[in-house]
């Protein structure tokens, strides 16, 4: 008995003890998460490479800057930087209308994977539905009715009708595409068919894409053929459906990548508003008709003030679990740059960068630095992180490409 009694306690101080060291294991990783220490470093790279492709469009790299996305001519191609050979090519369907095959693509933050959207003639541009007829309902006759006095004839009822119902003339796909690591010269990369976007409009063209891996959902603005700006949220596993209001036209989004709240740039007759989305609920963030979305990174949400087509402040607000909570937008930055025809993103360190080809604008809470990205008549794209600058140069037949750390991260 004095045995088993002592056994049991040596057993419960390694029980208690094990607990202890799990529970401290586990906030001390939570903790580093919270503060960003577990979080990698971005990845920059040096390189120069020669693709065999002109008029190139549409340029992205991938997060480990050893993949590049382009088209050229209606083609989709893919460029292993390591290997310097293109290793996936799409093109559109024999017989497709323009603008049909790869519309549009989306690296998904820190791994390989892109997600791509594929347009295609529907085969079944119509259905044949059979109709069943209403149901006739007949009023009791009255005795004193005259009809009462009779016979009264038997209905006889109506037959079931085929009519035609117009399908949506394009199929929409939304594909995937796995990469294995880029110096492995065997494996290939996988192409992986999701779901059909139905609801997608024919001609429509995407103007801007944005994911949350939070909650699995990616936001398409689109543009339709009629020029009409719509807002579509996508399941990957699941459906489609559609986010903008009656009268509601969508200028901009951005996505929260810690809690997935979408938030979006609405425009209904002269009056501006910046919402956040989050399942059905829409609350305003803020009225303004000078506010724009400059885009969300790390739980903050970066909003700007525009002015004569120019930058003259930059607001920053906490991304919150609960929308209905205020986000309580403080100043970042305050001054004037040049606007109008700039690209924008938000950089891994939370600086703001808007850039054309000739010159970016590095933006921090200490103050904004100019920097010339090339000269020569060079093209210029800084990576989606903000931390990797590429030049591109039209040759004879090809197009040369240099790699360097952006002049941020030097």
């Amino acid at each position: 008995m004095r045995f088993k009694s002592k056994f049991t306690r040596i057993l419960a101080i390694w029980v208690v003890f094990s607990l202890c060291l799990q529970f401290g294991v586990y906030a001390l990783v939570n903790q580093r998460i919270t503060r960003g220490i577990a979080a990698p470093p971005p990845i920059t790279k040096i390189l120069e490479a020669d693709i065999p492709d002109v008029d190139l469009e549409n340029i992205q790299i991938s997060y480990a800057k050893d993949y590049l996305t382009y088209q050229t001519h209606g083609v989709f191609k893919v460029y292993n930087l390591t290997q310097q050979k293109v290793v996936f090519t799409k093109s559109a369907p024999a017989g497709s209308d323009q603008n049909m095959g790869v519309i549009d693509y989306y690296w998904l933050p820190d791994r390989n994977t892109l997600i791509y959207f594929y347009a295609k003639k529907n085969p079944n541009p119509y259905s044949m539905v059979l109709v069943q007829p209403a149901k006739t309902i007949t009023a009791p006759v009255s005795e004193d009715a005259p009809e009462a006095q009779g016979t009264i004839p038997t209905p006889t009822p109506a037959e079931p009708t085929y009519e035609r119902r117009e399908n949506n003339p394009q199929i929409t796909e939304l594909n995937t595409l796995q990469f294995p690591e880029s110096d492995d010269a065997d494996a290939e990369p996988e192409d992986r068919y999701n779901i059909d976007v139905d609801a997608f409009p024919a001609g429509g063209k995407i103007q801007h894409i944005v994911a949350s891996t939070f909650t699995n959902l990616v936001y398409l603005l689109i543009k339709t053929s009629g020029g009409a700006l719509q807002l579509m949220e996508i399941d990957v596993m699941k459906d489609t459906r559609w986010l903008h209001q009656s009268g509601e036209s969508i200028n901009n989004i951005a996505a929260s990548d810690l809690y997935g709240t979408l938030y979006i740039e609405s425009k209904s007759g002269n009056a501006k508003q910046i919402f956040a989305l989050s399942g059905n609920q829409r609350q305003k963030v803020v009225a303004d008709n000078n506010k724009t979305i400059l885009g969300d990174r790390d739980g903050k949400l970066y909003l700007g003030t525009v002015e004569d087509k120019r930058l003259t402040a930059i607001e920053v607000g906490l991304d919150k679990t609960d929308i209905k909570q205020s986000i309580g937008l403080t100043s970042f930055w305050q001054g004037s740059i040049p606007f109008e025809d700039r690209r924008v993103l938000i950089g891994v360190s939370g600086e703001v960068i808007i850039y054309d080809d000739e010159q970016a604008h590095v933006i921090t809470e200490t103050g904004d630095q100019e920097i010339m990205l090339n000269g020569n008549g060079q093209r210029a794209v800084i990576s989606s992180d903000g931390v990797e600058l590429l030049q591109l140069s039209e040759q004879d037949g090809y197009t040369r490409i240099k790699l360097k750390p952006f002049a941020a991260y030097n």
